[in-house]
Order: C-alpha cells, then structure tokens, then sequence
C-alpha cells in the first residue's frame, strides 16, 4: 500500500524539484553582483546540500519531511533552517523546538539563526526581509546549493490579490515564481508547492504524526494577509463561488510569462535609448511602447539605488510623466533618496 495521497503529493512535488536542482548544478557558473564568481558546485566527491526553510507550520513541516525522505535517495544532503524573528515572548523557544524537529525527520546540518526586524516598509516586510537576509547568509555559510520555500497555492493567490490592491502592474500580478533569489545565485529559492493547497500539506501532516505550530501572526488582523486570508478570500469564494484560489494562481503564472517577455525586451531596449554618454534620451524613450519604457525606467531607478521593495507603479508613473508629459515639472524624489530630473533632452536619474 502506497502513501497517503497527500503524502504522495508533497514527496512528487519535491522531488521534482530536487532532479532541477541537480540539473542546475551541471551548469555553467554565474557571475556574483560583487564581481567574483559564485560556483554552484559542491567540491568533488562531496554530495550538494539542499536546505529548508521551516517555521514549523505545516507547510513547512510537510516540506521538510518530504525533504527527508526524497534528498538520501537522490544522493542529496537534506538540512533545515528556521528564523528567530524575535517578534514573540518565547520566540527561542520555539525556534528550539522547531530545530528539534527537523532533527528528528534526521535533516543535517540544522540551524536556528536569530534576526532583529526594522521597521521599514510595515511589520511585514521588514520580517520578510530580515528573514532572506539570513536565510541567504546561512546558504552561503553552508555551501547550499538550494532552499526550499513551503508558500503554497493559497499563498499564491494571496500575493496576487494584494499585487491588484497596490495597482503594481504586471510584475506584482506574477506572484511568486517556483526559483528565485540569492545574491549570485538567481535559483537559490525553490518553491515545490505553489501548485499544492495549504489544506493538503496539513492533511499530510496529520496523517505522519507530525506535529505542527500554528504562528499567532497568521491569524491577527492587525497584519494584512492575515485579514486578506480570514476576510478577504472567504468573502470572494462567497460571492464568487469555488476555485477563486485556483484562478488566481493561473493568472499568477499567464502575468509572470508576459512580465518575463517584457522585462527581457526593455533589457534589450536600454541599450538602444541611451547616448554616448550612457545617459537615457528622452526622444528615444518616449518612441517606446509604455509597458516597455516604464520598465527601463524601473530598471534605471533601482540601478540609481532605490529599493525594488519599495518602488511602486505610481513612482515609476510620475516619472514617466517627465517623458510623455513634460511641462517644465521638477525632479521626482523617489525612495532611497533617488531623484529623477528631465535636463536638456535627456533623463538624468542619481542619488541626491
């Protein structure tokens, strides 16, 4: 008698993703944004290590377990590693009980590692960035060749949904992609779920004993995809019907080819609409279709120093009024202290 069809589902699901993973591995090296090149390759002889990433909900738990059984058999060395945010009285604790766990599935190397949250950007984001922030320094630490990531189809649509609510174009449309991220590694993050339902991976928790937590955040309102989770969806599968979740993660990956498609034209266009100097003309730029123009001034502005993060459509729009709509307006100021200024036929974009 086979697995549990939600234990199959999750085992099917990461090991797909491990055969990419090696599959990557044979590749040619990339160059690292600091000038030097990171190679993905494991020493000879030694087998690559894949971590994930586990909080001790049960998408997490389920990924790590099905991480533990399908790693050994691909001759992969599976480890886990889970984030002390510091958010909650007894946090430590947790992150104790949770790197307990993942020892007992017998993931190794296992690690806690403990971060200070900021404030910019809202509560969320600076925790979701303080948690990259070390969950890339803890790969680079190990050598991991990939971490893997339990967001699932739920999430999926919830991205979508709060992308539409920032009226971020496209891009923010696109959702979450199956590989993304790391400095100098463009695939260290790895997604094997964002097919699967959160319901499935609980089920298949359930049914291997395994225990799970359930994080307090997940379920406060004071946090928007909370309430978008609890109030939002539920009220859109009311009005709406069944498969909500299912539509919008279809339209998650239809934005994310269109947006890939564009993105790739404007890095060819750049080139095309700048002078001797490097410097973008304004002529050139304005002869662009909008979609493509706007995004060789996105990739203008963040190379100037602003935060992806922190740059909306409305910013790239204001700036795109000093091309389409020039009546003599001012620098634009932007986050990170860019500003973007329209001189003499040219668009000058730096850092004040």
């Amino acid at each position: 008698m086979g697995p549990h069809p939600a234990v199959a589902a999750i085992r099917l699901a990461v090991r797909r993703v491990l055969h990419d993973v090696l599959t990557d591995l044979t590749d040619p090296i990339e160059p690292h944004p600091t000038g030097r090149l990171a190679d993905r390759r494991t020493a000879p002889g030694t087998p690559p290590l894949v971590l994930v990433a586990c909080s001790g909900g049960a998408d997490s738990m389920a990924l790590a377990s099905a991480l533990a059984f399908e790693a050994p058999k691909l001759g992969i060395r599976a480890g886990g590693v889970t984030v002390d945010h510091g958010l909650q009285a007894g946090s430590d604790l947790r992150a104790a009980e949770v790197v307990s766990r993942m020892t007992a599935l017998r993931l190794d190397p296992v690690e806690s590692v403990a971060v200070r949250v900021g404030r910019d950007g809202g509560p969320e984001a600076a925790a979701r960035d303080a948690r990259y922030g070390a969950l890339d320094a803890t790969a680079e630490r190990l050598g991991a060749a990939a971490v893997l990531l339990g967001h699932t189809r739920d999430d999926q649509a919830e991205t979508v949904l709060l992308g539409l609510a920032r009226g971020s174009g496209t891009r923010s449309l696109s959702g979450m992609a199956e590989k993304s991220g790391g400095p100098g590694r463009t695939n260290r993050y790895r997604r094997p779920f964002l097919q699967i339902d959160r319901q499935t991976a609980r089920k298949a928790c359930m049914v291997q004993s395994l225990p799970v937590w359930d994080d307090p955040h997940n379920i406060d309102p004071a946090y928007t995809r909370s309430r978008l989770r609890h109030e939002g969806l539920p009220a859109l599968e009311k009005a709406l019907g069944k498969g909500v979740v299912e539509a919008l993660a279809r339209t998650a990956q239809l934005s994310r080819d269109d947006a890939d498609a564009l993105d790739a034209w404007a890095a060819d266009a750049d080139a095309g609409v700048r002078d001797a100097d490097g410097r973008l003309e304004c002529a050139k730029l304005y002869a662009l279709p909008p979609a493509v123009r706007r995004r060789v001034l996105r990739r203008a502005v963040v190379a100037a120093g602003s935060p992806a993060g922190s740059l909306f459509a409305r910013h790239i729009e204001e700036v795109d009024r000093l091309i389409t709509g020039w009546r003599g307006q001012g620098a634009i100021n932007l986050p990170g202290r860019v500003e973007a200024q329209r001189q003499g036929g040219r668009l000058v974009i730096r850092q004040g």
